[in-house]
């Protein structure tokens, strides 16, 4: 319901990608320095399905959906 949330790994982060269900980004980080926990902070997002895609430093990767309601 906010416009943030953290994410947490055991494995080194390189980059975050969250994209709308039509493939639109609409947030994009990319570390110099792996990390293990990010705060992600969205501008203004609209209500809807979204997916997180999280690059690890191993070239693995994870893709998560997440659900962003009304902030009201």
């Amino acid at each position: 319901r906010e416009n943030n949330f953290t994410i947490k790994s055991d494995k080194e982060i390189s980059a975050i990608k969250i994209a709308n269900i039509i493939g639109q980004d609409i947030f994009r980080v990319k570390y110099n320095t792996p990390q293990l926990f990010s705060k992600i902070v969205l501008d203004n997002p609209s209500r809807g399905m979204y997916l997180v895609i999280i690059l690890f430093s191993d070239d693995t990767r994870v893709v998560k959906k997440v659900m962003i309601e009304g902030l009201n």
